[in-house]
């Protein structure tokens, strides 16, 4: 029998919602072992005085599995 467990993990990019996902799961994998999967929660820009959206903003979930 195998036990998961979720963690939430914010992450950011200047570039898209992909990137953040990306950047997210990268640094989720560096620390995490038996990574699983992830899903997107929310996301989020953040904009700047010109109304361009400065920042991309993602909330995940990932699973994984315990030792």
């Amino acid at each position: 029998m195998s036990v998961a467990k979720v963690t939430e993990i914010i992450s950011s990019s200047n570039k898209s919602f992909d990137d953040a996902v990306e950047n997210g799961m990268a640094r989720a994998c560096k620390t995490l072992k038996n990574v699983k999967g992830a899903w997107v929660q929310n996301q989020q820009v953040t904009v700047d005085d010109d109304g361009k959206i400065d920042e991309y903003r993602v909330n995940l979930k990932v699973t994984f599995v315990l030792d």
